[in-house]
């Protein structure tokens, strides 16, 4: 999920329903609001943030660099101004990185990947077996083969894959594909995307790679265990 915070609902709602149209969930706040649900909310919640948008009256009231001693994430400023000062001020007010609108939503998510790979220091594809999974957006390739997917079903593997030796539950996964705020999808839908994607997988692998325990949850598992 990425949060856009934002003091104007229209760009809030645009930005939003850009993303929604490339398969990734987003919430959207107010600087206020944001910073007060930033501080009261549970570990399992933000842990489904993959990353913060902000425009440029957000940055200003929230000063980033005092959010993140409770959230860790990429946080980029969308910027009005094509100036050289705005730009810097932004920087030193925190932010990985200032992008003047407009901006395609697939550059910014690029951006957000590079900063999450430049964090991390690792590369852009987790392998787990003959399984290799990408962060950016490409399917999952299994000895070599592309395994076309859709967009929830490559979104989960790619949440799986993150977690890799971790179990994750059938909330967190909705909440990271999903949002934490949608209420118009049920939660039970994460079971029927699972099932499918477990299929698919199968049928390449000749195992089921994702291993799932009653009230436990999921993680990816190879062959051999």
């Amino acid at each position: 999920m990425i949060v856009i915070v934002e003091e104007r609902e229209l760009v809030k709602e645009g930005y939003g329903a850009l993303l929604d149209s490339e398969g990734v969930a987003s919430a959207g706040f107010k600087a206020n609001e944001f910073s007060e649900w930033v501080q009261s909310v549970a570990p399992d919640d933000l842990r489904s943030v993959r990353a913060i948008l902000m425009g440029e009256d957000a940055v200003a009231n929230l000063h980033p660099h005092t959010i993140r001693n409770r959230i860790s994430v990429p946080m980029i400023a969308l910027s009005d101004r094509n100036s050289l000062e705005n730009t810097l001020q932004l920087f030193e007010a925190g932010v990985d990185d200032v992008v003047r609108k407009p901006v395609h939503v697939r550059e910014i998510l690029a951006r957000i990947a590079a900063i999450r790979r430049r964090a991390q220091e690792e590369t852009n594809f987790l392998d787990i077996g003959e399984l290799r999974v990408f962060m950016d957006g490409r399917d999952p390739e299994i000895s070599g083969e592309v395994l076309p997917l859709p967009r929830r079903e490559r979104r989960i593997l790619e949440y799986l894959a993150t977690n890799n030796g971790r179990r994750v539950t059938k909330t967190q996964v909705f909440n990271a594909i999903y949002g934490i705020f949608d209420d118009e999808v049920e939660e039970n839908v994460v079971e029927s995307h699972i099932s499918k994607l477990r299929k698919k997988l199968r049928q390449k692998l000749g195992y089921d790679p994702v291993d799932s325990k009653r009230f436990l949850g999921y993680r990816l598992a190879t062959g051999a265990e």
